[in-house]
């Protein structure tokens, strides 16, 4: 296992890292348990997850992930072991995440009773990485637009949430902060924060990044070479879309998207085509759909992890293999060369 340092600091990360996002629904507590215990043998020491987890999102649900990963670090008294991230989410009119019951934003109050709840949650006193999920304000999200009036919507300043993020920081809660389904703008805010001293500096940032969705190249890459701001990649295989098993409206029983019908960013024009050809290209180049997607995010210059998630062992362990192997030259060009045909079908 490859480890790359965590922005500027001096944490050391595993280049695949696992997302737990399944534990508490999808998987059970002893399901989640047996994949954490494969993944500390396989030398993943990064693990992910958040206030919201499990997916989808329920209010009898929330925080469950957290909950397993809490029980199995104190039954296997491993905390050190692991380098552990979690997340507050952003605005939502979602009421179940607070105790007064009210729609959650990212102002210091909810900050701190969401970094408390995590806490108990997990078990520990403080998180290695504290991220924020999305940001609070009207921006594109999971592949949806923002809405036309969005500068007139309500939000809390960047500034404010950084000053909130940096008191659990000053309180020995939290070791250092990132974003997640951020933009150039937003990172930009954060840094330009960060130098006038109101709160400490992102050391990530957590977006979607797959073969059918490399928008992150554009603006956000730069971040990671010009001021430490590493990818922490999510949906290498675009929700199970790149194996190819949702070909043709297929839906495979036990699977995310015919279980919970939350595909759409995947599902939309051209996205079929798209994988149709890199399906292709796999087959040419002898390798499995899951290696190519894979292997392909892992290898990216800008990504500090890939972060995989599986159901069962059998695709954790598919996963991890796949995302460490290399990327030999022939493969990374006909990538570019289907990507030059067919962009991004799924941003």
């Amino acid at each position: 296992m490859e480890y790359r340092p965590l922005g500027r600091t001096d944490i050391k990360v595993s280049a695949v890292a696992l997302g737990t996002m399944t534990f508490g629904q999808q998987n059970t507590e002893a399901e989640g348990h047996a994949q954490l215990d494969y993944a500390l043998e396989r030398g993943i020491n990064f693990i992910d997850t958040a206030e919201l987890y499990s997916i989808p999102p329920k209010p009898e649900t929330q925080g469950s992930t957290e909950r397993v990963i809490g029980s199995w670090m104190k039954a296997r008294s491993n905390r050190d072991k692991v380098i552990l991230a979690t997340k507050v989410v952003g605005r939502t009119q979602s009421t179940w995440y607070r105790a007064a019951r009210t729609p959650a934003c990212l102002d210091a109050t909810n900050i701190r009773e969401a970094i408390d709840g995590s806490l108990k949650r997990l078990q520990t006193d403080y998180i290695d990485l504290y991220q924020v999920h999305w940001p609070d304000r009207a921006i594109p999200l999971f592949g949806q637009p923002a809405p036309h009036n969005a500068s007139t919507l309500p939000e809390v300043p960047v500034e404010e949430t950084l000053e909130a993020l940096g008191d659990l920081v000053k309180a020995g809660k939290v070791r250092h902060i990132g974003v997640s389904n951020e933009t150039a703008w937003g990172l930009h805010a954060y840094l330009r924060g960060a130098e006038r001293g109101l709160g400490p500096r992102l050391v990530s940032n957590q977006n979607a990044y797959n073969l059918l969705n490399r928008v992150y190249e554009t603006d956000l890459a730069e971040f990671a070479v010009r001021e430490g701001v590493g990818l922490l990649a999510y949906s290498p295989l675009g929700q199970g879309y790149l194996t190819g098993k949702y070909q043709r409206g297929a839906r495979p029983a036990g699977a995310r998207t015919t279980l919970f019908d939350r595909g759409q960013r995947y599902q939309k024009p051209g996205a079929e085509e798209t994988i149709d050809a890199y399906l292709a290209l796999a087959r040419e180049l002898g390798w499995t759909a899951v290696q190519l997607a894979q292997a392909f995010v892992t290898t990216r210059s800008f990504v500090t992890t890939n972060i995989i998630g599986a159901t069962s062992m059998t695709q954790l362990k598919d996963n991890i293999d796949a995302a460490e192997m290399a990327m030999p030259k022939e493969a990374e060009e006909r990538i570019n060369a289907i990507h030059q045909l067919h962009g991004n079908p799924c941003p």
